[in-house]
């Protein structure tokens, strides 16, 4: 039977995969990458574990849920791998948190591939490590969102992380300070070009793809 592994290669640091990801990827017959608009920022992670590996380049647009996308990804894996081959499928931070992977499984199992998740490191763990904010204590909650907040939700919350943020900024910040939340805006985590902002002017100007908003609960 073929078998596709989907691993986390984490935020963005090479060192960050786990170990049985890294194990993963140098015993597979095949690695599959996701690119965008002929970029990988998954391929530049791990281009120091895949020099040697037959690599095939999927191509999805960026935020696209189109499931014919997901569907064509899964038939070339599915026709790439022969039998009792197994092939890796290589994603940013974690598998199954706001993730292509997600929707890539539920077609690949269609084609009656064995799969296996691993998981991998977050946006938002690295994150809260690079400014030792605990995400969430005893008897405390996590607000894990995208793009926006819900102000229900923000007021039952101790801690909180929003993901993709460069086009909502303004007025996410204004609702974490009306509930009383210190706040940092990480661009770029772990990688080549990380900022840690705090200065809400600043944080407005910045326009990065790859940034989030982390805070605490004054």
């Amino acid at each position: 039977m073929k078998k596709l592994y989907g691993i986390g290669v984490g935020p963005g640091d090479k060192e960050l995969i786990t170990v049985k990801g890294l194990r993963l990827i140098r015993e597979c017959d095949c690695v599959f990458i996701p690119r965008s608009k002929g970029r990988s920022l998954v391929g530049s992670i791990v281009r120091d574990y895949i020099r040697y590996k037959k690599t095939v380049y999927l191509d999805f647009t960026m935020g696209d849920e189109n499931r014919e996308n997901y569907r064509a990804a899964a038939i070339s894996i599915e026709n790439e791998l022969g039998n009792g081959h197994k092939g890796v499928f290589l994603t940013l931070g974690d598998p199954l948190t706001y993730s292509t992977y997600i929707y890539l499984m539920e077609e690949a199992k269609k084609t009656g591939m064995e799969i296996e998740t691993v998981p991998g490191i977050t946006s938002f763990n690295a994150a809260a490590s690079l400014i030792n904010m605990p995400v969430v204590m005893r008897d405390e909650t996590f607000c894990l969102c995208d793009r926006g907040i819900d102000r229900e939700i923000l007021r039952k919350a101790d801690s909180i992380c929003i993901l993709k943020v460069n086009q909502s900024k303004g007025p996410i910040i204004d609702r974490l300070e009306e509930e009383g939340f210190e706040y940092a805006y990480i661009k770029r985590g772990t990688m080549s070009g990380q900022e840690i902002l705090t200065d809400k002017e600043r944080i407005k100007m910045d326009d990065d793809y790859m940034s989030l908003i982390i805070g605490r609960r004054k």
